[in-house]
């Protein structure tokens, strides 16, 4: 067996490629730290949501942002961080964005951006998954106790195909939830129905 620290490893994070641009030397990482690579995925996500959904021209904006502000030498102030849409303009339109790219590593830019697609891909599969279904009935809990009742109560198991159906029958009695693109179980659905039935009868006494 070999001990780790026998293998006397060293970060290899301080390699750069440089180019000119308009007689400024700008300077361009090879490699970003993992924790690093994590936060910059993560503030380009959460700054690109709207409503739920991920506006495309914002991630744009924002995730090719914080690669010129984590991986190069270029010194933004803050006064001019505070129109992103200004300065992302500045920064493609001068070509000064393609070229920091083009001096990036290809398989690091290839996997900050690969998992950040993989990153909105779950969230949309959870989003309209029956899971999802589900706790919006949780969350809207104890508005929707009463609805829940009223679906245990008529409920008919040859009616039930998908979760779609018991959306639509939830939908009749003044719920609202996302529609989802999976399905769950009947048992499933018809033991938290019943549980929601509890929760309004309790409310009651």
């Amino acid at each position: 067996m070999v001990e780790y620290t026998d293998l006397k490893l060293q970060k290899n994070i301080d390699t750069v490629q440089d180019f000119d641009f308009n007689g400024q030397k700008i300077e361009v990482k090879q490699y970003l730290p993992i924790n690093a690579k994590k936060d910059l995925i993560q503030i380009a996500l959460q700054k690109a949501e709207e409503d739920g959904l991920y506006n495309q021209i914002l991630l744009d904006v924002f995730f090719n942002l914080n690669i010129v502000y984590l991986y190069t030498n270029i010194e933004i102030a803050a006064d001019l961080r505070e129109d992103e849409f200004q300065l992302y303009d500045e920064l493609f339109s001068s070509g000064l964005l393609d070229a920091i790219i083009a001096h990036m590593n290809g398989e690091e830019y290839d996997y900050l951006y690969k998992t950040m697609t993989d990153s909105i891909e779950d969230h949309m599969k959870y989003k309209y998954s029956a899971a999802a279904v589900l706790q919006s009935f949780i969350q809207d809990l104890p508005a929707n106790a009463a609805a829940a009742a009223d679906i245990v109560n008529n409920w008919d198991s040859s009616k039930f195909e998908s979760v779609q159906d018991m959306i639509k029958m939830a939908q009749q009695t003044g719920m609202n939830p996302p529609i989802p693109t999976t399905t769950t179980s009947e048992e499933n659905v018809v033991s938290f129905l019943e549980e929601q039935a509890k929760l309004d009868n309790n409310q009651s006494e």
